[in-house]
């Protein structure tokens, strides 16, 4: 260990803020922010203004500027899969699952590595029927992300189903004067996280040694079949539901 007066092992912490900037061109204010947020951990801090960082703080920060910027994450979900990785999974196990990844990369479960198509957030809302106003609470949410680029607003084409389907929900009713909000989709959201932790703890323990083909095979199949069965689950829901009303 190559360590200095103020206890700093400079192999393991080589890099200053001032350089964690210059190897991730993110401005300081934004790596200060994602480290409040606990999307990047704190450095080793010497005094209240100087910290020393590690290779790791370059590489999670390039990949939160990457899910951010080139995947249109929102920073919520961003965290949310980052805790996930880091306290859950296994060193073996992240391993298998990024083989898995590579696998399926440009499936329907993993896009490829290329920037997603993306479309400006008022013109959708107008296609759609609904308010910049609904569109920028369901972001508040977490469920998709909205970037600015050249004055326009946009999301990931792949994200626009959710306002087309908030507009089809207050065209049968479900509208402000009765009472509903996009507010109401977080129930949805915390649901559905908490069901897919569970889920995805519990596939990397059972296909921890299975060849990483087979996990992606089964995976690539299986998702649609856990979605249906979903749906189906939650229709049947409904039906016990209004037969237990009498």
């Amino acid at each position: 260990m190559s360590a200095d007066g103020d206890g700093v092992d400079r192999e393991k912490f080589p890099y200053r803020m001032k350089d964690l900037c210059e190897k991730t061109g993110v401005p300081r204010q934004v790596v200060h922010f994602y480290i409040q947020q606990g999307l990047v951990p704190e450095g080793y801090k010497t005094s209240r203004n100087m910290g020393w960082y590690s290779e790791s703080h370059v590489e999670r920060i390039r990949l939160v500027r990457q899910l951010q910027h080139e995947r249109f994450l929102p920073l919520k979900a961003i965290r949310a899969m980052l805790e996930q990785r880091d306290e859950v999974f296994s060193p073996s196990q992240r391993m298998l699952l990024g083989e898995v990844k590579s696998r399926l990369r440009g499936r329907s479960v993993v896009p490829s590595g290329d920037r997603p198509d993306t479309v400006a957030v008022d013109e959708l809302c107008r296609r759609a029927g609904v308010t910049r106003q609904d569109a920028d609470e369901i972001a508040e949410l977490g469920l998709f992300a909205i970037s600015e680029e050249g004055g326009r607003h946009l999301i990931a084409r792949d994200d626009a189903w959710l306002i087309e389907l908030w507009g089809e929900l207050q065209a049968v009713g479900f509208t402000r004067e009765r009472g509903f909000s996009p507010a109401d989709l977080a129930i949805y959201d915390e649901a559905i996280t908490a069901l897919f932790d569970r889920q995805a703890r519990l596939m990397a323990e059972r296909v921890s040694q299975m060849p990483a083909d087979d996990a992606a095979r089964m995976l690539e199949q299986g998702l649609p079949m856990v979605g249906m069965l979903l749906s189906r689950l939650h229709l049947a829901k409904a039906r016990n539901f209004f037969a237990a009303m009498g």
